[in-house]
Protein backbone atom coordinates (compact mmCIF):
# COMPACT_ATOMS: atom_id res chain seq x y z
CA UNK A 1 0.00 0.00 0.00
CA UNK A 2 1.69 3.18 -1.16
CA UNK A 3 -1.17 5.41 -2.29
CA UNK A 4 -0.57 8.44 -0.12
CA UNK A 5 1.03 10.20 -3.09
CA UNK A 6 -2.24 9.86 -4.95
CA UNK A 7 -3.96 11.29 -1.88
CA UNK A 8 -1.66 14.32 -2.08
CA UNK A 9 -2.75 14.75 -5.67
CA UNK A 10 -6.32 15.01 -4.45
CA UNK A 11 -5.24 17.69 -1.99
CA UNK A 12 -3.58 19.65 -4.80
CA UNK A 13 -6.81 19.79 -6.77
CA UNK A 14 -8.14 22.26 -4.25
CA UNK A 15 -9.64 19.98 -1.60
CA UNK A 16 -7.93 21.66 1.31
CA UNK A 17 -10.39 21.36 4.21
CA UNK A 18 -9.53 18.58 6.64
CA UNK A 19 -13.16 17.40 7.04
CA UNK A 20 -13.62 16.41 3.41
CA UNK A 21 -10.09 15.01 3.30
CA UNK A 22 -10.79 12.79 6.29
CA UNK A 23 -13.89 11.42 4.60
CA UNK A 24 -11.91 10.81 1.42
CA UNK A 25 -9.24 8.93 3.40
CA UNK A 26 -11.83 6.97 5.38
CA UNK A 27 -13.73 5.85 2.31
CA UNK A 28 -10.57 4.89 0.43
CA UNK A 29 -8.19 3.61 3.11
CA UNK A 30 -7.37 0.50 1.10
CA UNK A 31 -6.28 2.74 -1.78
CA UNK A 32 -4.42 5.55 -0.01
CA UNK A 33 -3.29 3.93 3.24
CA UNK A 34 -3.92 7.28 4.95
CA UNK A 35 -5.30 7.23 8.51
CA UNK A 36 -8.19 9.71 8.41
CA UNK A 37 -7.99 10.67 12.08
CA UNK A 38 -4.38 11.76 11.65
CA UNK A 39 -5.14 14.48 9.10
CA UNK A 40 -4.33 17.78 10.81
CA UNK A 41 -3.71 21.33 9.61
CA UNK A 42 -1.29 23.68 11.33
CA UNK A 43 0.20 26.95 10.11
CA UNK A 44 -0.58 26.08 6.50
CA UNK A 45 0.93 22.59 6.60
CA UNK A 46 -1.07 19.37 6.32
CA UNK A 47 -0.05 16.39 8.44
CA UNK A 48 -1.13 12.78 8.24
CA UNK A 49 0.13 9.25 8.97
CA UNK A 50 0.18 6.78 6.09
CA UNK A 51 1.71 3.51 5.05
CA UNK A 52 4.88 4.08 3.05
CA UNK A 53 5.99 0.71 1.77
CA UNK A 54 6.13 -1.62 4.78
CA UNK A 55 5.95 0.95 7.56
CA UNK A 56 3.98 3.95 8.75
CA UNK A 57 5.35 7.42 8.14
CA UNK A 58 4.32 10.93 9.00
CA UNK A 59 3.68 12.91 5.82
CA UNK A 60 3.91 16.70 5.98
CA UNK A 61 2.63 18.66 3.00
CA UNK A 62 3.52 22.33 2.35
CA UNK A 63 6.42 24.07 4.02
CA UNK A 64 6.16 25.85 7.36
CA UNK A 65 8.23 26.32 10.50
CA UNK A 66 7.12 22.92 11.82
CA UNK A 67 7.84 21.34 8.44
CA UNK A 68 11.45 22.47 8.81
CA UNK A 69 11.73 21.23 12.41
CA UNK A 70 10.74 17.67 11.58
CA UNK A 71 13.40 15.23 10.47
CA UNK A 72 12.76 13.31 7.26
CA UNK A 73 13.24 12.96 3.54
CA UNK A 74 12.14 16.07 1.65
CA UNK A 75 10.63 15.65 -1.80
CA UNK A 76 8.83 17.68 -4.40
CA UNK A 77 5.52 16.17 -5.46
CA UNK A 78 2.83 17.80 -7.59
CA UNK A 79 4.67 21.08 -7.39
CA UNK A 80 4.79 21.24 -3.59
CA UNK A 81 7.35 20.30 -0.94
CA UNK A 82 6.61 17.14 1.03
CA UNK A 83 8.53 15.64 3.93
CA UNK A 84 8.35 11.92 4.77
CA UNK A 85 9.20 11.40 8.44
CA UNK A 86 9.77 8.40 10.67
CA UNK A 87 7.49 7.88 13.65
CA UNK A 88 10.43 8.18 15.99
CA UNK A 89 11.05 9.89 19.30
CA UNK A 90 12.59 13.08 17.89
CA UNK A 91 9.69 13.74 15.54
CA UNK A 92 7.24 12.80 18.28
CA UNK A 93 8.63 15.59 20.46
CA UNK A 94 7.82 18.10 17.73
CA UNK A 95 4.32 16.72 17.24
CA UNK A 96 3.66 16.72 20.99
CA UNK A 97 4.69 20.37 21.20
CA UNK A 98 2.47 21.41 18.28
CA UNK A 99 -0.56 19.17 18.94
CA UNK A 100 -1.24 19.29 22.68
CA UNK A 101 -3.75 16.42 22.60
CA UNK A 102 -0.85 14.00 22.06
CA UNK A 103 0.47 14.69 25.57
CA UNK A 104 -0.74 12.66 28.57
CA UNK A 105 -2.75 14.46 31.23
CA UNK A 106 -3.96 13.80 34.77
CA UNK A 107 -7.21 11.92 35.18
CA UNK A 108 -8.21 13.58 38.45
CA UNK A 109 -11.97 13.98 38.53
CA UNK A 110 -12.61 11.29 35.93
CA UNK A 111 -15.08 8.65 37.02
CA UNK A 112 -13.95 5.50 35.20
CA UNK A 113 -10.31 5.15 34.22
CA UNK A 114 -8.81 2.08 32.60
CA UNK A 115 -5.12 1.28 32.27
CA UNK A 116 -4.33 -0.44 28.98
CA UNK A 117 -0.80 -1.80 29.10
CA UNK A 118 0.52 -2.17 25.55
CA UNK A 119 3.60 -4.37 25.70
CA UNK A 120 4.24 -4.27 21.95
CA UNK A 121 3.40 -0.63 21.31
CA UNK A 122 0.81 -1.66 18.72
CA UNK A 123 -2.47 -1.84 20.63
CA UNK A 124 -3.33 1.74 21.61
CA UNK A 125 -5.07 2.67 18.36
CA UNK A 126 -7.34 -0.35 18.75
CA UNK A 127 -8.11 0.66 22.31
CA UNK A 128 -8.92 4.19 21.18
CA UNK A 129 -11.28 2.99 18.46
CA UNK A 130 -13.33 1.23 21.11
CA UNK A 131 -13.11 3.58 24.09
CA UNK A 132 -13.74 6.81 22.14
CA UNK A 133 -17.41 5.84 22.31
CA UNK A 134 -17.38 4.92 26.03
CA UNK A 135 -17.59 7.00 29.16
CA UNK A 136 -13.99 6.10 30.02
CA UNK A 137 -10.65 7.87 30.37
CA UNK A 138 -7.90 5.61 28.96
CA UNK A 139 -4.42 5.36 30.46
CA UNK A 140 -2.75 4.24 27.25
CA UNK A 141 0.90 4.38 28.33
CA UNK A 142 1.10 1.94 31.23
CA UNK A 143 4.20 -0.12 31.96
CA UNK A 144 6.02 -1.42 35.01
CA UNK A 145 9.77 -1.61 35.38
CA UNK A 146 9.38 -5.39 35.23
CA UNK A 147 7.62 -5.10 31.87
CA UNK A 148 10.23 -2.69 30.54
CA UNK A 149 12.99 -5.15 31.45
CA UNK A 150 11.11 -8.09 29.94
CA UNK A 151 10.36 -6.32 26.66
CA UNK A 152 13.58 -4.34 26.24
CA UNK A 153 11.62 -1.08 26.06
CA UNK A 154 12.05 2.28 27.84
CA UNK A 155 9.52 4.72 29.23
CA UNK A 156 10.29 6.95 26.27
CA UNK A 157 9.37 4.09 23.91
CA UNK A 158 6.09 3.52 25.75
CA UNK A 159 5.05 7.17 25.71
CA UNK A 160 6.11 7.69 22.09
CA UNK A 161 4.06 4.70 20.93
CA UNK A 162 0.98 5.99 22.77
CA UNK A 163 1.41 9.54 21.45
CA UNK A 164 1.70 8.38 17.84
CA UNK A 165 -1.40 6.20 18.27
CA UNK A 166 -3.32 9.19 19.63
CA UNK A 167 -2.18 11.29 16.67
CA UNK A 168 -3.05 8.51 14.21
CA UNK A 169 -6.59 8.29 15.54
CA UNK A 170 -7.03 12.03 16.10
CA UNK A 171 -8.09 11.28 19.67
CA UNK A 172 -8.48 14.57 21.55
CA UNK A 173 -10.35 13.55 24.73
CA UNK A 174 -7.21 12.98 26.78
CA UNK A 175 -5.16 10.00 27.90
CA UNK A 176 -2.90 9.13 30.80
CA UNK A 177 0.58 7.66 31.27
CA UNK A 178 1.20 5.39 34.27
CA UNK A 179 4.60 4.50 35.67
CA UNK A 180 3.21 1.25 37.01
CA UNK A 181 4.40 -0.75 40.01
CA UNK A 182 7.42 1.43 40.73
CA UNK A 183 9.30 0.60 43.90
CA UNK A 184 12.03 3.20 44.43
CA UNK A 185 12.42 6.96 44.44
CA UNK A 186 14.79 6.67 41.46
CA UNK A 187 12.19 4.78 39.42
CA UNK A 188 9.49 7.29 40.30
CA UNK A 189 11.70 10.23 39.35
CA UNK A 190 12.58 8.60 36.04
CA UNK A 191 8.91 8.16 35.09
CA UNK A 192 8.13 11.75 36.07
CA UNK A 193 11.09 13.04 34.08
CA UNK A 194 9.72 11.33 30.98
CA UNK A 195 6.38 13.08 31.47
CA UNK A 196 4.28 10.30 32.98
CA UNK A 197 1.18 11.66 34.67
CA UNK A 198 0.42 8.76 37.02
CA UNK A 199 2.64 7.00 39.53
CA UNK A 200 1.70 3.64 40.99
CA UNK A 201 3.93 2.95 43.98
CA UNK A 202 4.33 -0.75 44.70
CA UNK A 203 4.92 -1.18 48.44
CA UNK A 204 5.02 -4.97 48.45
CA UNK A 205 8.64 -5.14 49.63
CA UNK A 206 7.67 -3.17 52.76
CA UNK A 207 4.70 -5.34 53.73
CA UNK A 208 5.26 -8.12 56.26
CA UNK A 209 3.55 -11.25 54.97
CA UNK A 210 4.74 -13.34 57.91
CA UNK A 211 2.60 -11.55 60.48
CA UNK A 212 -0.81 -13.19 59.76
CA UNK A 213 0.60 -16.63 60.60
CA UNK A 214 2.31 -15.68 63.86
CA UNK A 215 0.90 -16.63 67.29
CA UNK A 216 -0.66 -13.80 69.28
CA UNK A 217 2.18 -13.80 71.79
CA UNK A 218 4.73 -13.09 69.07
CA UNK A 219 2.54 -10.37 67.63
CA UNK A 220 2.38 -8.72 71.05
CA UNK A 221 6.17 -8.89 71.39
CA UNK A 222 6.80 -7.40 67.94
CA UNK A 223 4.22 -4.69 68.49
CA UNK A 224 5.94 -3.65 71.72
CA UNK A 225 9.07 -2.88 69.68
CA UNK A 226 7.25 -0.14 67.73
CA UNK A 227 8.02 3.31 69.08
CA UNK A 228 5.79 4.47 71.89
CA UNK A 229 4.82 7.62 70.00
CA UNK A 230 3.59 5.62 67.00
CA UNK A 231 1.64 3.20 69.20
CA UNK A 232 -0.02 5.98 71.19
CA UNK A 233 -0.95 7.91 68.04
CA UNK A 234 -2.38 4.90 66.25
CA UNK A 235 -4.26 3.50 69.22
CA UNK A 236 -5.87 6.86 69.92
CA UNK A 237 -7.14 6.94 66.34
CA UNK A 238 -8.41 3.44 65.83
CA UNK A 239 -9.12 1.78 69.19
CA UNK A 240 -11.93 4.16 70.08
CA UNK A 241 -14.99 2.08 69.24
CA UNK A 242 -16.97 1.61 66.06
CA UNK A 243 -16.31 3.70 62.96
CA UNK A 244 -19.25 4.14 60.61
CA UNK A 245 -18.29 4.30 56.94
CA UNK A 246 -21.30 4.92 54.76
CA UNK A 247 -23.38 2.40 56.66
CA UNK A 248 -20.57 -0.13 57.01
CA UNK A 249 -19.16 -0.52 60.52
CA UNK A 250 -15.44 -0.92 61.12
CA UNK A 251 -14.30 -1.99 64.56
CA UNK A 252 -10.79 -3.02 65.55
CA UNK A 253 -10.11 -6.07 67.63
CA UNK A 254 -7.01 -5.36 69.75
CA UNK A 255 -4.79 -8.18 68.48
CA UNK A 256 -5.93 -7.83 64.87
CA UNK A 257 -5.24 -4.11 65.02
CA UNK A 258 -1.70 -4.87 66.14
CA UNK A 259 -1.30 -7.30 63.23
CA UNK A 260 -2.46 -4.58 60.80
CA UNK A 261 0.07 -2.12 62.20
CA UNK A 262 2.89 -4.67 61.96
CA UNK A 263 1.97 -5.65 58.41
CA UNK A 264 1.56 -2.16 56.95
CA UNK A 265 3.32 0.48 59.07
CA UNK A 266 6.63 0.28 57.18
CA UNK A 267 4.80 0.48 53.84
CA UNK A 268 2.84 3.52 55.03
CA UNK A 269 5.98 5.34 56.13
CA UNK A 270 7.80 4.42 52.92
CA UNK A 271 4.92 5.76 50.81
CA UNK A 272 4.73 9.00 52.75
CA UNK A 273 8.46 9.52 52.26
CA UNK A 274 8.42 8.86 48.50
CA UNK A 275 5.40 11.09 48.02
CA UNK A 276 6.81 14.12 49.78
CA UNK A 277 10.39 13.76 48.55
CA UNK A 278 9.59 13.16 44.90
CA UNK A 279 5.95 13.23 43.78
CA UNK A 280 4.75 16.33 45.64
CA UNK A 281 7.67 18.29 44.17
CA UNK A 282 6.63 17.53 40.59
CA UNK A 283 5.61 20.57 38.59
CA UNK A 284 2.64 18.88 36.93
CA UNK A 285 -0.60 17.37 38.21
CA UNK A 286 0.17 13.76 39.15
CA UNK A 287 -2.27 10.95 39.80
CA UNK A 288 -0.83 9.01 42.73
CA UNK A 289 -1.78 5.43 43.50
CA UNK A 290 -0.56 3.27 46.36
CA UNK A 291 -0.48 -0.42 45.51
CA UNK A 292 -0.63 -3.01 48.28
CA UNK A 293 -1.94 -5.79 46.05
CA UNK A 294 1.27 -7.60 45.05
CA UNK A 295 1.44 -9.55 48.30
CA UNK A 296 0.29 -12.83 49.79
CA UNK A 297 -1.83 -11.00 52.37
CA UNK A 298 -5.40 -10.04 51.41
CA UNK A 299 -6.21 -6.50 52.52
CA UNK A 300 -8.96 -6.61 55.13
CA UNK A 301 -11.28 -3.59 54.99
CA UNK A 302 -9.97 -2.55 58.42
CA UNK A 303 -6.40 -2.58 57.08
CA UNK A 304 -7.46 -0.61 54.00
CA UNK A 305 -8.97 2.06 56.24
CA UNK A 306 -5.84 2.38 58.38
CA UNK A 307 -3.48 2.58 55.38
CA UNK A 308 -5.56 5.18 53.55
CA UNK A 309 -6.24 7.35 56.56
CA UNK A 310 -2.58 7.38 57.59
CA UNK A 311 -1.57 8.52 54.11
CA UNK A 312 -4.20 11.23 53.95
CA UNK A 313 -3.43 12.50 57.43
CA UNK A 314 0.22 12.79 56.36
CA UNK A 315 -0.71 15.03 53.45
CA UNK A 316 -0.55 12.41 50.70
CA UNK A 317 -2.99 13.19 47.88
CA UNK A 318 -4.34 9.82 46.78
CA UNK A 319 -6.04 9.47 43.42
CA UNK A 320 -6.50 5.72 43.79
CA UNK A 321 -5.52 2.84 46.06
CA UNK A 322 -5.14 -0.83 45.11
CA UNK A 323 -5.93 -3.32 47.88
CA UNK A 324 -5.22 -7.04 47.61
CA UNK A 325 -8.78 -8.36 47.36
CA UNK A 326 -9.82 -11.75 48.69
CA UNK A 327 -9.67 -14.64 46.24
CA UNK A 328 -7.27 -14.70 43.32
CA UNK A 329 -6.78 -12.12 40.57
CA UNK A 330 -4.47 -14.25 38.46
CA UNK A 331 -3.06 -13.10 35.15
CA UNK A 332 -5.26 -13.35 32.07
CA UNK A 333 -8.08 -15.49 33.52
CA UNK A 334 -11.34 -15.00 35.39
CA UNK A 335 -11.65 -14.42 39.13
CA UNK A 336 -11.14 -17.42 41.38
CA UNK A 337 -12.51 -17.37 44.89
CA UNK A 338 -15.60 -17.02 47.04
CA UNK A 339 -17.90 -14.74 45.06
CA UNK A 340 -20.10 -13.98 48.07
CA UNK A 341 -17.15 -13.02 50.25
CA UNK A 342 -15.67 -10.90 47.47
CA UNK A 343 -18.96 -9.04 46.99
CA UNK A 344 -19.34 -8.37 50.71
CA UNK A 345 -15.78 -7.16 51.24
CA UNK A 346 -15.61 -5.22 47.98
CA UNK A 347 -18.64 -3.20 48.99
CA UNK A 348 -16.90 -2.17 52.22
CA UNK A 349 -13.70 -1.33 50.34
CA UNK A 350 -15.79 0.84 48.05
CA UNK A 351 -17.44 2.67 50.95
CA UNK A 352 -14.02 3.39 52.49
CA UNK A 353 -12.67 4.82 49.24
CA UNK A 354 -15.79 6.91 48.68
CA UNK A 355 -15.73 8.24 52.25
CA UNK A 356 -12.05 9.16 52.14
CA UNK A 357 -12.17 10.63 48.63
CA UNK A 358 -10.31 8.45 46.12
CA UNK A 359 -10.97 5.58 43.72
CA UNK A 360 -10.46 1.88 44.22
CA UNK A 361 -7.95 0.43 41.79
CA UNK A 362 -8.35 -3.14 40.58
CA UNK A 363 -5.07 -4.68 39.45
CA UNK A 364 -4.73 -7.74 37.22
CA UNK A 365 -8.14 -6.64 36.03
CA UNK A 366 -8.01 -8.41 32.69
CA UNK A 367 -10.74 -10.96 32.04
CA UNK A 368 -12.33 -10.88 35.53
CA UNK A 369 -15.75 -11.19 33.93
CA UNK A 370 -17.41 -12.91 36.92
CA UNK A 371 -16.84 -9.96 39.25
CA UNK A 372 -17.01 -7.10 36.73
CA UNK A 373 -20.75 -6.54 37.39
CA UNK A 374 -20.00 -6.26 41.11
CA UNK A 375 -17.20 -3.77 40.46
CA UNK A 376 -19.37 -1.64 38.21
CA UNK A 377 -22.38 -1.68 40.55
CA UNK A 378 -20.77 -1.33 43.99
CA UNK A 379 -18.43 1.49 42.98
CA UNK A 380 -21.23 3.44 41.37
CA UNK A 381 -19.04 3.63 38.27
CA UNK A 382 -16.06 5.26 40.00
CA UNK A 383 -12.90 3.13 39.81
CA UNK A 384 -9.57 2.48 38.11
CA UNK A 385 -9.03 -0.86 36.38
CA UNK A 386 -5.70 -2.12 35.09
CA UNK A 387 -5.32 -4.46 32.13
CA UNK A 388 -2.17 -5.40 30.24
CA UNK A 389 -1.46 -9.02 29.39
CA UNK A 390 -4.85 -9.62 27.81
CA UNK A 391 -3.86 -7.25 24.97
CA UNK A 392 -0.75 -9.35 24.34
CA UNK A 393 -2.92 -12.48 24.33
CA UNK A 394 -5.15 -10.99 21.65
CA UNK A 395 -2.01 -10.42 19.59
CA UNK A 396 -1.08 -14.07 20.15
CA UNK A 397 -4.58 -15.07 19.01
CA UNK A 398 -4.06 -13.14 15.76
CA UNK A 399 -0.68 -14.83 15.26
CA UNK A 400 -2.22 -18.27 15.86
CA UNK A 401 -4.89 -17.49 13.26
CA UNK A 402 -2.79 -15.73 10.62
CA UNK A 403 0.70 -17.21 11.09
CA UNK A 404 0.24 -20.67 12.66
CA UNK A 405 3.85 -21.68 12.01
CA UNK A 406 5.10 -18.79 14.12
CA UNK A 407 2.59 -19.58 16.83
CA UNK A 408 3.68 -23.21 17.00
CA UNK A 409 7.31 -22.17 17.48
CA UNK A 410 6.34 -19.64 20.15
CA UNK A 411 4.18 -22.20 21.94
CA UNK A 412 6.93 -24.81 22.15
CA UNK A 413 9.39 -22.16 23.34
CA UNK A 414 7.07 -21.04 26.14
CA UNK A 415 6.74 -24.57 27.49
CA UNK A 416 10.52 -24.87 27.56
CA UNK A 417 10.91 -21.53 29.38
CA UNK A 418 7.92 -21.70 31.71
CA UNK A 419 9.95 -22.30 34.87
CA UNK A 420 12.03 -19.20 34.15
CA UNK A 421 8.93 -17.07 33.50
CA UNK A 422 7.42 -18.15 36.83
CA UNK A 423 10.19 -16.24 38.61
CA UNK A 424 8.35 -13.06 37.59
CA UNK A 425 4.68 -14.06 37.78
CA UNK A 426 2.51 -16.38 39.85
CA UNK A 427 0.07 -18.54 37.91
CA UNK A 428 -1.72 -21.81 38.64
CA UNK A 429 -1.56 -23.11 35.07
CA UNK A 430 -0.81 -26.80 34.60
CA UNK A 431 0.98 -27.45 31.28
CA UNK A 432 -0.36 -31.00 31.34
CA UNK A 433 -3.81 -29.56 30.64
CA UNK A 434 -2.67 -27.95 27.39
CA UNK A 435 -3.41 -30.07 24.31
CA UNK A 436 -0.42 -31.28 22.36
CA UNK A 437 0.14 -29.21 19.23
CA UNK A 438 0.69 -32.41 17.27
CA UNK A 439 -2.98 -33.19 17.77
CA UNK A 440 -4.25 -29.77 16.71
CA UNK A 441 -4.83 -28.48 13.21
CA UNK A 442 -3.87 -24.91 12.35
CA UNK A 443 -7.55 -23.94 12.50
CA UNK A 444 -7.73 -25.16 16.10
CA UNK A 445 -4.78 -23.12 17.38
CA UNK A 446 -6.64 -19.84 18.12
CA UNK A 447 -8.94 -21.73 20.51
CA UNK A 448 -5.96 -22.22 22.84
CA UNK A 449 -6.41 -18.58 23.79
CA UNK A 450 -9.81 -19.54 25.26
CA UNK A 451 -8.26 -22.05 27.70
CA UNK A 452 -6.98 -20.91 31.09
CA UNK A 453 -3.81 -22.98 31.15
CA UNK A 454 -2.54 -22.06 27.70
CA UNK A 455 -3.59 -18.43 28.18
CA UNK A 456 -1.50 -18.14 31.32
CA UNK A 457 1.55 -19.88 29.89
CA UNK A 458 1.59 -17.59 26.84
CA UNK A 459 0.76 -14.61 29.08
CA UNK A 460 3.77 -14.72 31.37
CA UNK A 461 6.38 -15.73 28.78
CA UNK A 462 5.96 -12.63 26.61
CA UNK A 463 9.31 -11.17 27.68
CA UNK A 464 11.26 -14.32 26.99
CA UNK A 465 9.62 -14.56 23.57
CA UNK A 466 10.37 -10.95 22.64
CA UNK A 467 13.99 -11.04 23.80
CA UNK A 468 14.88 -14.49 22.42
CA UNK A 469 17.77 -14.55 19.94
CA UNK A 470 19.04 -16.97 17.33
CA UNK A 471 22.65 -18.16 17.37
CA UNK A 472 23.65 -15.33 15.01
CA UNK A 473 22.15 -12.70 17.32
CA UNK A 474 19.07 -12.06 15.20
CA UNK A 475 15.60 -11.97 16.71
CA UNK A 476 14.10 -15.42 17.12
CA UNK A 477 10.47 -14.28 17.20
CA UNK A 478 10.16 -10.52 17.68
CA UNK A 479 10.66 -9.30 14.11
CA UNK A 480 8.22 -11.86 12.73
CA UNK A 481 5.69 -11.01 15.44
CA UNK A 482 5.78 -7.33 14.45
CA UNK A 483 5.66 -8.12 10.74
CA UNK A 484 2.63 -10.36 11.23
CA UNK A 485 0.74 -7.90 13.42
CA UNK A 486 1.50 -4.96 11.15
CA UNK A 487 0.14 -6.89 8.19
CA UNK A 488 -2.91 -7.86 10.25
CA UNK A 489 -3.38 -4.45 11.87
CA UNK A 490 -7.09 -4.22 11.13
CA UNK A 491 -7.74 -7.73 12.47
CA UNK A 492 -5.76 -6.93 15.64
CA UNK A 493 -7.68 -3.71 16.23
CA UNK A 494 -10.97 -5.54 15.74
CA UNK A 495 -9.91 -8.28 18.17
CA UNK A 496 -9.01 -5.68 20.79
CA UNK A 497 -12.28 -3.83 20.27
CA UNK A 498 -14.22 -7.06 20.75
CA UNK A 499 -12.26 -8.27 23.77
CA UNK A 500 -11.94 -5.01 25.70
CA UNK A 501 -15.50 -4.25 24.63
CA UNK A 502 -16.59 -7.35 26.52
CA UNK A 503 -14.82 -5.93 29.58
CA UNK A 504 -16.72 -2.65 29.20
CA UNK A 505 -20.06 -4.37 28.72
CA UNK A 506 -19.63 -6.61 31.78
CA UNK A 507 -18.62 -3.59 33.84
CA UNK A 508 -21.80 -1.86 32.72
CA UNK A 509 -20.00 1.10 31.15
CA UNK A 510 -22.24 3.30 29.03
CA UNK A 511 -21.34 4.36 25.53
CA UNK A 512 -21.22 8.11 25.16
CA UNK A 513 -19.20 10.66 23.27
CA UNK A 514 -18.42 12.67 26.41
CA UNK A 515 -16.17 11.88 29.35
CA UNK A 516 -17.91 12.93 32.52
CA UNK A 517 -16.05 14.76 35.26
CA UNK A 518 -16.54 14.06 38.93
CA UNK A 519 -15.41 16.24 41.82
CA UNK A 520 -14.02 13.85 44.41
Amino acid sequence: MNGWKEFLGRMNTGRSDDVSLKKEAQDNFSVYGVYPGSIQVYEGSFFFIAWDGNEKKLIVFKKSKVFNELSGEEKELSGSRVKVCKLDSANCKVIRRVFSFTNPVSHKGRKITIGLGDRLGLASAGHIRLLKDYDVFPVLAQQSIRELNLTGRTYEDVLVAAAWAVFQEGYTKGFGADGDHLKTAEEVKMALDYGFTMITLDCSEHIRNDIPGLPDVEVEALYSNISGDDRLRLESKYLTGEINIGGAVIKFNDIEFKRIVLIYLNAIKYTIGIYHRVIAKSSGSIDFEMSIDETQTPTAPEAHFVVARELLDAGVEITSLAPRFCGEFQKGIDYRGDFTQFTKEFEIHTKIAEKLGYKLSIHSGSDKFTVFPVIGEKTGGVYHLKTAGTNWLEAVRIIANKNPGLYRRMHEFTLEKLAEAKKYYYISANPANIPSLDKLSDNELPALMNMDDSRQVLHITYGLILLAKNADGSSRFKDEIYTTLNKQESAYYMALEKHIGKHADKLGISTTAAITNLSL
